[in-house]
C-alpha cells in the first residue's frame, strides 16, 4: 500500500529511505504516537488518588481495568508485525473509548482520552481499507455520543464538550466517513444540537462551528445524488432555549436518545405521508439521502413555533429566546445554499421545504428580532436563487404577508424590521431577473397578486422623505428602485431588446381561466401570453370596479370587452367572482344567496372553483367564506352551505355518510362561531354542548366525538370571519390559507424563468416609471452628499435609456421637466453672481450635465421636454456661459472657419485646462466677458484678481458647461427624428415669444434673437427634411418681419436667415424652390423704414443667391419673387448697383433668361431704365439688357419647332409673341423718360425689336395691338410732352419726335405686306397718316419744328411710293376701293399737297393699272430719311408678317 500519510509535521522531517525502511518507519511513528498517548491518559489518571492506589478484589490488589487495558496496549503495539491498515483499529481504539464511555472518569480524564482519539483519527491511519473500519467507526461514534464523565467544575466540563465536538468532527472528515450510517450522522448532528443547548451561553460559537465544518464534510463524502445535502450557519446571538430538550441529561446514552429526539419532532412537525420515517434498513446503511431528509426535517421542527411555543391569536410578532431559531434557520440556510438547485431532484426534501419550511418562515418573518427576520429572508432569497421553479407561490404568500407587511410602519412593524424587510427587497431587487419574474409569474397570473407592481410602489413610497429628513431607509429603498431601473438598462446595453411588441387586443370570448400556454420556456410563446393574461386582469380590474358600482353594467362591460359570453353562462360569472380581485364582496354575497335559478347554478359553479381535497371540514369552510360575505337571510345562507357542502362531501367524504350531514355540521360550525366569538352571547356554548347538538346527524349515526371535539377547538381558538376583508392591505397568513395554497401550488402553472432579454420591460416600466422619477426626484432634491447625488444621477440615465429604447417619450418628458428644476437655471436670478453660484451648487451643475447628456443620447425621444432645456440653454446664454458655437451651422464649415477670429481652432470656445488671462473678450456676452464684469464691479476698490473661491467655482462652471456638449444638440440636429425634430423647433419659436411691437426690453430681444439663430442653425443642418421644419420657420419669420416697424437684431436676423436658408437649400431642394422663394416676399412686406436700412444688404444677399441658384430656379413664382426683389432696389442708392449686377447676370447673353422669368425680368430691367438713381449710362445698360433678349425670344421659336408637335408650336408661339409684345410695351415707357439719352436709347432699342424679329412667328392681330398699344401710344405721348412740358424738363425733344418718326417709317415699311392682307388695313393706314399730320404741325417751344416739315413729308412719299409699287394705294382696287384712296389724299393733302402729283404724273398712268409685286422699286428716291431701293428689297425678302 506504500506509506501512510501522516502529519504534516511528521512529513517534514521523513527522509526518503528504501521503501522497506519507509515502512518500518511509519509503523515505529504510529506505535510511538500511541504509546505517547496511553502515557498521558494514565498520567492523569495517577493524578487522580481513585486511580492512583491499587484496587482491592478479594484477596488480590488489582489495577482497575481501564488501566490495565491501557497498559496492555502499550505491551502490543510494539510487538505487532502487519502494516497498520491491517490491524483492527478497535484493538488501539478500545482502551481509549472505555475511558470516555466510563461514568467512573472526571471531566480532565475523559478529555485526554478525547485528544488521543482526536489525534489518532487525524493521523489518517484509518481509512476506507483499514480491516474492520466499519466497526471502528461505529465504535468511535457510538462511545463519543454516548460519553459520561464526572463534572467537577464548569470550566472542565466546557472543555469536555469541545473536545467531543471536535471529535464528532473529525469522523465526518476522516477518510473512513463513508462507513458511517445514515444513523450514525444523524447521531451525531443530534449530539451537537444537545451539546449547544448543554453548554447554554458559555460556547455557542464553537459549537455551532463545529456543525458547519462538519456538514462541508458530509457534503464531501456522500458524493455522486448526495453531495448537495449538508448544512451551516452563521453566528447568533448567545442564549438559552428552555425546551424539553434540556431536560434530558447529557451524561446519559445520546445514540437512543437522537432516535427519540428526531422521531418526536417527525410526529411533531410532520404532516401526512411526507412525515413516515425512513425505515431501520435504509438508516442503517451508509450514509446519504435518508439522513440529510431526517436532518433537515429535524431543523425544520425546531422552527415550529405553533406547537412548541404557541402564539399569541392573531399576533403579528414572535416573542421568545431566538437562540434555537437562529440554531436551525442558519444551518436551513447554510444546507440550501450548498445544496442548491439538487434539492428539488428528491421529493421529501423539496416537499418539506415547500410546506413545513416555508410556512414556519411566514411565521418568523414576521419576528420581532431583526436578525430572526435577516435569516429568513437570506434563507429565501437562496430558495429564489435555487429553487425559485417550485416555490412560486410560496414567494408570492412570502412577499406579501411579510415583506410588504414588515416594511411598513402602517402595519405596526418596529424601524429594525423595516429596515431588516427593505434591505431584503433590496437585496432581490438586485437579482437581475427576479422584477421580471415577479412581474411574469404573479402581475400577469389572475388568482395571484401584483407582486411586482407592490413591490415597486412600495420601493417608491419609501424613498420619500415626509416632513423629515433624508435617512439611510430612504436611500436603501432608492437602491432597490435604482437596481430595478438599471437591470433593466442592462437588458438593453447587452443588444438584447426585443422587438416591439403589439399591443394586446380579445377579437372574441374565450374563457379567461382556461387560457394555457404551449411553452413556459419558450419566450416566444410565454411572453406573448403572458401580457394578453395581464391584459385579461387588467380588464377584469376595471370590470370589477364596474360591478362594485352597479353589478349588471359590471357583467355588460365584460361581455362588451369579450371576458364574459354575449350570452352569460353560469360558470364564466363564477370565475369572474372567483378570480378576480377587488370586488365587493357584499355583492357577492348577495348574487350567490339569490334565489334565481341563474344565481343558483352560478353558486354552484362558483363552489366548484374550490379544491378540498384532504382538507378539515372547518378549514375548508373558512377558504370558502373568505371570497364573499356570507348573506344575512336564512334561506339565502342555507342555499350558499348546501352549494358548499355538495362540493366538500363530494371532494373529502372522511368519515362523513352523506352530503346532508355536511350541510348540518357547517350549519353547526357557522351557530358555534356566532356563539362564540359574539360579545353579546353571554352563555358561551361548551365542548360537550356541540357535541350533543350534533348528535345522530351522520345518516342517523354520531360523528367521533374526537373528531367533534377538534372542530369545536379549532372554532374556539380561531373564528370564522363571515365579514371578510375588502382586500385593503395585505392579508396574515392563516392555517387555512396555508393549506389552500399547498393546494393550489400542485396546479398553478409552471413558473417561468426570464433571461436576459427585454421581453417585458417597456409593459413594466410603464408602471413603475412615474413614481420612480418622482421618487428618485425627491431624494435627489433632499440630499447633501454627492455620492447620493451620483446615485439618484445614474437613476435617471437608466430612466431616460429604457424610456428612449422602448419609445416612452411621455416618460422621457416627465424625466427632463423634473431634471431642469434641479438646474436652478430656470429659477428666477435672486443671488447677486449666478455664474459663482452656479459653480458653487454641485446639485444643480450635476443635473445640468445629466439633462445635456439627455439631450444628446436620447434627443430622438423628447418631445415636450424641449422646452425647458431650450429655458435652460437661454439661461446659459443670459449668463455669457454658452461657447460660441452653440448656434453656429456646422454644415457649413466655411463660414465658421471665418467666424471664429483670433485663430481659435473651431472647437468649443470654453477650456477647463487654465483659468484664461482676465481681459477684454471677444464678445462681451461670453463667458470670459461675464467674468471680467465680475472682477470689475463697481466698488470703491476694484479687486485685480477673484478671490480662490470664486476661481474654483468658476473653473468648475466652465468644466460643466464643457461636459454638456450643448452645441452638439444642434449640430447634430439632422440625426434626431422628425417629431423631435419638430417639436425642438417648436419649442425654439415658443421660448422666442411672439415679438412685441412694444414695451420689449432688450434681454428679450437678445432672447428672440439667439431662438432664432439656433433656429435657422437647425433648419440649416436639416436640409433633407425642410419640409418638416419649414411651415413654422417660415410663420414664425413672418411674424417678426410683419410686427417690426423698427430696425433692430431681431428682424435683422429673421431677413438674413430667411435668405440664408434660401442660399442653402435651393441646390438640394429643387421641388421645394418655390416655397422657398415665395418666402422671400416677406422681405417685400418690411416696414419702410426697416426696408431703408438693410435693404443695401438684402440686395447683396439676393444677388449672391441668384448668381449661386439662377440654374435652380425654373418656375415663373420664384422667378417673380427675385424680380420684385431686385426691382424694389432700382429706386434705392446703396442697392441699386447690387441689384443691377444680379439682373444682369440673368439677362447678360440670355443665359439665365426663361420663358417663366422673362416677362418678370423686362419689367425689372424698365425699372432701372426709368430709375434716375444712379448714371444714365446704367439705365443705357438696362435697355440694351431688353433689346439684347429679342434673340432669346427667336432661339426659344427654332427650339420649340425642333423639340415639340405642332399644337405645343403654336401655343409656345403665342407665349412668345405675349412676351415680345411685353418688350415692346416696356420699352415705349422708357422711351417717355426726361433724360434724353435714355429716352433716345429706348427708341432705337424699340426700333430693333420691332425690326430685328426675324425667326419669331407673330401673328397679324398682334401687330395691330402692338401698333395701337406701344408705336401709336408712344407717339402721342411723346407729342403731348414736347407740347406741355418745358425744355427744362425734357431737353431736345424735337430730336426724340424724330426718331419717333423714324421708327414709325421704317416698321410700318418693313410690316406693310402682312398688314395690308388685314381688314382693318385703312384704318391703321389712317392710323399712321394722323400721326404724321400731326407731327409735320407739332410746336416745339412754341414754334414749328423746321426737321420735322422736312422729314415728316419724306418719310410720307417714300411710303406712298412703296405703297404704290406694291399696288396697294390703286384708285378703285379691291382692297378699299375708291375710300382708301379718297381718305389716303385726304390726308396727304393736309401734309403735303404737291405729294399726290409726284407720286402719280400722268405719265405714270399706266403703271396704275400693273398687279402689285411686277412693278420695280427704282422709282424710290434716295434722299435723307427715305427708304432705299437695297431696304426697299431686304423688307420684301424679310419683313412679312405672319
Amino acid at each position: 500500500m506504500g506509506r501512510l500519510k501522516l502529519q504534516t509535521g511528521i512529513n517534514a522531517i521523513e527522509e526518503e529511505p528504501e521503501e522497506c525502511e519507509n515502512s518500518n518507519s511509519n509503523k515505529a511513528t504510529l506505535a510511538c504516537m500511541i504509546n505517547s498517548e496511553i502515557g498521558a491518559v494514565l498520567a492523569v489518571m495517577r493524578r487522580n488518588v481513585r486511580w492512583g492506589g491499587r484496587y482491592i478484589s478479594g484477596d488480590d490488589q488489582l489495577e482497575h481495568s481501564l488501566i490495565q487495558a491501557l497498559k496492555a496496549l502499550r505491551k502490543q503495539i510494539f510487538s505487532w508485525q502487519h502494516q497498520w491498515h491491517a490491524i483492527n483499529p478497535v484493538l488501539y481504539l478500545q482502551p481509549f473509548l472505555e475511558v470516555i464511555r466510563s461514568d467512573e472518569t472526571g471531566a480532565p480524564i475523559t478529555g485526554v482520552a478525547l485528544s488521543s482519539v482526536y489525534k489518532i483519527l487525524t493521523s489518517d491511519v484509518i481509512d476506507r481499507n483499514t480491516v474492520n473500519v466499519e466497526g471502528a467507526m461505529h465504535l468511535i461514534v457510538d462511545a463519543v455520543t454516548s460519553c459520561r464523565f464526572e463534572v467537577t467544575d464548569p470550566a472542565s466540563e466546557e472543555v469536555v464538550l469541545m473536545k467531543i465536538l471536535q471529535v464528532l468532527l473529525a469522523c465526518m472528515k476522516s477518510k473512513a466517513s463513508a462507513m458511517l450510517s445514515n444513523q450514525h450522522v444523524c447521531t451525531i448532528v443530534n449530539t451537537c444540537f444537545r451539546i449547544v443547548h448543554q453548554a447554554g451561553t458559555k460556547d455557542v460559537d464553537n459549537t455551532e462551528s463545529t456543525l458547519v465544518n462538519g456538514s462541508d464534510t458530509v457534503k464531501q463524502e456522500t458524493g455522486g445524488t448526495n453531495n448537495e445535502f449538508s448544512f451551516g450557519s452563521r453566528t447568533p446571538e448567545n442564549g438559552n432555549l428552555s425546551s424539553d430538550y434540556d431536560s434530558q441529561p447529557l451524561s446519559t446514552n445520546f445514540t437512543s436518545n437522537a432516535e427519540t429526539v428526531i422521531d418526536e419532532n417527525i410526529v411533531m412537525a410532520g404532516s401526512g405521508k411526507e412525515a413516515v420515517p425512513y425505515d431501520l434498513l435504509q438508516m442503517t446503511e451508509p450514509y446519504g439521502v435518508p439522513c440529510m431528509v431526517e436532518i433537515f426535517h429535524f431543523l425544520c421542527s425546531l422552527l415550529n413555533v405553533v406547537e412548541h411555543m404557541g402564539m399569541v391569536s392573531r399576533s403579528n410578532t414572535i416573542a421568545f429566546d431566538e437562540d434555537v431559531p437562529l440554531f436551525a434557520l442558519s444551518l436551513i440556510n447554510s444546507a440550501v445554499e450548498l445544496g442548491g438547485p439538487s434539492i428539488s431532484r428528491h421529493p421529501r426534501l423539496l416537499s418539506l421545504i415547500q410546506d413545513e419550511l416555508f410556512r414556519n418562515l411566514m411565521q418568523f418573518g414576521l419576528s420581532m428580532s431583526a436578525l430572526i427576520v435577516s435569516m429568513v429572508c437570506s434563507i429565501v432569497l437562496n430558495l429564489y436563487h435555487h429553487l425559485r421553479r417550485e416555490v412560486k407561490l410560496q414567494l408570492e404568500a412570502f412577499f406579501s404577508c411579510v415583506i410588504l407587511r414588515l416594511a411598513q410602519s402602517r402595519y405596526g412593524a418596529s424601524y429594525l424590521q423595516q429596515e431588516v424587510a427593505m434591505e431584503a427587497l433590496v437585496d432581490f431587487c438586485r437579482q437581475k431577473t427576479f422584477m421580471v419574474e415577479m412581474y411574469a409569474n404573479l402581475d400577469c397570473d389572475i388568482t395571484c397578486s401584483n407582486v411586482f407592481e407592490e413591490l415597486a410602489n412600495l420601493l417608491s413610497k419609501s424613498a420619500f422623505p415626509v416632513n423629515c429628513p433624508l435617512s439611510s431607509m430612504h436611500i436603501l429603498a432608492l437602491d432597490g428602485l435604482i437596481a430595478v431601473i438599471q437591470g433593466m438598462a442592462e437588458r438593453i446595453r447587452n443588444g438584447s431588446l426585443s422587438s416591439e411588441l403589439a399591443p394586446v387586443r380579445l377579437e372574441e370570448y374565450t374563457p379567461f381561466w382556461m387560457v394555457k400556454c404551449e411553452n413556459y420556456s419558450d419566450p416566444s410563446q410565454w411572453v406573448p401570453f403572458v401580457r394578453r393574461k395581464k391584459y385579461i386582469k387588467r380588464r377584469l380590474m376595471i370590470g370589477a370596479d364596474h360591478f362594485n358600482r352597479d353589478p349588471k353594467k359590471g357583467l355588460e362591460f365584460l361581455q362588451g370587452t369579450h371576458l364574459l359570453p354575449d350570452k352569460l353562462d353560469p360558470q364564466s360569472v363564477a370565475c369572474f367572482f372567483r378570480y378576480t380581485a377587488g370586488l365587493d364582496k357584499n355583492l357577492v354575497g348577495d348574487f350567490l344567496g339569490n334565489h334565481d335559478e341563474f344565481c343558483v347554478q352560478v353558486l354552484h359553479e362558483f363552489a366548484g372553483t374550490f379544491d378540498f381535497q384532504d382538507m378539515n371540514l372547518d378549514t375548508a369552510l373558512r377558504l370558502f367564506l373568505e371570497t364573499f360575505r356570507l348573506p344575512g337571510e336564512s334561506q339565502k345562507i342555507q342555499r350558499v352551505l348546501e352549494a358548499f357542502s355538495e362540493r366538500y362531501y363530494e371532494q373529502s367524504p372522511h368519515i362523513l355518510a352523506n352530503k346532508d350531514a355536511a350541510l348540518l355540521l357547517s350549519y353547526s360550525l357557522i351557530m358555534l362561531n356566532t356563539d362564540q366569538h359574539n360579545v353579546q352571547v353571554k352563555k358561551k356554548m361548551t365542548e360537550e354542548d356541540f357535541i350533543r347538538n350534533n348528535r345522530h346527524i351522520n345518516g342517523g349515526n354520531d360523528l367521533p366525538r374526537e373528531f367533534l371535539a377538534e372542530l369545536y377547538h379549532s372554532i374556539c381558538k380561531n373564528e370564522i370571519r363571515t365579514i371578510p376583508d375588502q382586500g385593503a392591505g395585505f392579508p396574515e397568513m392563516t392555517p387555512s390559507r396555508w393549506i389552500d395554497l399547498m393546494h393550489k401550488s400542485k396546479k398553478t402553472a409552471p413558473f417561468i424563468v426570464s433571461d436576459s432579454r427585454a421581453y417585458l420591460d417597456r409593459d413594466m416600466f410603464a408602471i413603475m416609471s412615474g413614481p420612480t422619477i418622482a421618487a428618485i426626484s425627491v431624494v435627489f432634491d433632499h440630499a447633501e452628499h454627492e455620492e447620493v447625488y451620483q446615485t439618484c444621477i445614474d437613476g435617471f440615465l437608466a430612466v431616460a435609456n429604457i424610456s428612449a429604447c422602448h419609445h416612452l417619450e411621455d416618460v422621457l418628458d416627465d424625466l427632463v421637466v423634473s431634471l431642469c428644476k434641479f438646474t436652478t437655471l430656470l429659477n428666477p436670478s435672486l443671488v447677486e453672481e449666478p455664474v459663482l453660484a452656479f459653480g458653487d451648487d454641485t446639485k444643480a451643475r450635476m443635473a445640468t450635465v445629466t439633462v445635456f447628456t439627455i439631450a444628446n443620447r436620447y434627443g430622438d425621444y423628447i418631445r415636450a421636454g424641449w422646452r425647458n432645456i431650450v429655458d435652460c440653454i437661454l439661461r446659459l446664454h443670459k449668463l455669457g456661459l454658452l461657447p460660441a458655437r452653440v448656434a453656429s451651422d456646422a454644415a457649413d464649415e466655411s463660414e465658421l472657419s471665418a467666424d471664429t477670429g483670433h485663430g481659435k481652432p473651431i472647437t468649443n470656445s470654453l477650456s477647463s485646462a487654465h483659468i484664461p488671462v482676465i481681459g477684454t473678450p471677444r464678445r462681451s456676452s461670453g463667458l470670459m466677458g461675464r467674468f471680467s464684469q465680475l472682477l470689475s464691479l463697481e466698488t470703491e476698490e476694484p479687486r485685480s484678481q477673484p478671490t480662490e473661491q470664486q476661481l474654483a467655482a468658476h473653473q468648475r462652471t466652465l468644466q460643466t458647461i464643457q461636459k454638456c456638449h450643448i452645441d452638439s444638440i444642434f449640430t447634430e440636429s439632422k440625426f434626431l427624428q422628425a417629431e423631435s425634430l419638430l417639436q425642438l423647433a417648436r419649442a425654439l419659436i415658443w421660448a422666442a415669444g411672439r415679438p412685441q411691437k412694444v414695451n420689449s426690453t432688450p434681454e428679450d430681444e437678445d432672447t428672440a434673437v439667439f431662438c432664432l439663430e439656433l433656429l435657422i442653425a437647425i433648419t440649416l443642418n436639416n436640409r433633407d427634411r425642410i419640409v418638416l421644419l419649414w411651415q413654422g420657420v417660415y410663420e414664425h419669420i413672418s411674424n417678426i418681419v410683419q410686427s417690426t416697424v423698427m430696425p433692430c437684431a431681431h428682424v435683422e436676423k429673421a431677413v438674413f436667415g430667411l435668405l440664408r436658408i434660401c442660399q442653402r437649400l435651393l441646390p438640394y431642394k429643387e421641388n421645394l424652390a418655390d416655397e422657398l422663394l415665395r418666402s422671400l416676399q416677406l422681405v417685400l412686406k418690411l416696414d419702410a423704414r426697416v426696408a431703408d436700412a438693410y435693404c443695401e444688404q438684402i440686395t447683396q444677399e439676393v444677388s449672391r443667391l441668384v448668381k449661386a441658384n439662377a440654374s435652380h430656379i425654373r418656375s415663373q413664382l420664384g422667378w417673380r419673387t427675385i424680380a420684385s426683389l431686385l426691382s424694389i432696389t432700382a429706386r434705392h442708392p446703396e442697392a441699386s448697383e447690387a441689384g443691377f449686377d444680379a439682373l444682369m447676370f440673368i439677362m447678360s447673353d440670355g443665359t439665365h433668361l426663361l420663358p417663366a422669368n422673362y416677362v418678370l425680368c423686362i419689367d425689372a430691367s424698365r425699372q432701372f431704365a426709368e430709375s434716375r438713381v444712379g448714371q444714365a449710362e446704367r439705365s443705357v445698360k438696362a435697355l440694351d439688357l431688353m433689346a439684347g433678349s429679342i434673340d432669346c425670344l427667336a432661339r426659344w421659336t427654332n427650339e420649340a419647332k425642333e423639340a415639340i408637335e405642332e399644337e405645343e408650336v403654336a401655343k409656345m408661339s403665342l407665349d412668345i409673341s405675349e412676351m415680345w409684345l411685353r418688350l415692346v410695351q416696356g420699352l415705349r415707357k422708357v422711351c417717355l423718360d426726361q433724360r434724353e439719352e435714355v429716352r433716345n436709347h429706348a427708341l432705337l432699342s424699340l426700333q430693333r425689336c420691332l425690326t430685328g424679329i426675324d425667326g419669331i412667328d407673330l401673328a397679324h392681330g398682334l401687330w395691330l395691338q402692338c401698333f395701337d398699344l406701344v408705336i401709336f401710344t408712344m407717339l402721342d405721348d411723346l407729342l403731348e410732352i414736347a407740347q406741355g412740358h418745358s425744355q427744362k424738363d425734357y431737353r431736345n425733344m424735337e430730336g426724340t419726335l424724330i426718331l419717333a418718326m423714324k421708327l414709325l417709317s421704317k416698321v410700318f415699311l418693313q410690316l406693310l405686306q402682312g398688314l395690308s392682307q388685314l381688314s382693318t388695313f385703312c384704318k391703321l393706314w389712317l392710323g399712321v397718316l394722323s400721326r404724321m399730320e400731326k407731327y409735320i404741325k407739332a410746336k416745339v417751344r412754341g414754334k414749328r419744328s423746321e426737321k420735322l416739315q422736312e422729314l415728316v413729308p419724306e418719310f410720307l412719299k417714300n411710303t406712298l411710293l412703296v405703297m404704290k409699287t406694291r399696288g396697294l394705294l390703286v384708285q378703285r382696287s379691291a382692297l378699299g376701293g375708291d375710300s382708301l384712296w379718297e381718305l389716303t389724299w385726304l390726308h396727304v393733302n393736309n401734309i403735303g399737297p404737291a405729294l399726290q402729283s409726284e407720286v402719280f404724273p400722268e405719265q405714270d398712268s399706266e403703271q396704275l393699272l400693273q398687279k402689285p409685286g411686277e412693278s420695280g422699286v427704282s422709282m424710290v428716291p434716295d434722299e435723307m430719311g427715305s427708304v432705299t431701293s437695297n431696304e426697299t428689297v431686304s423688307l420684301e425678302g424679310t419683313g412679312t408678317v405672319g
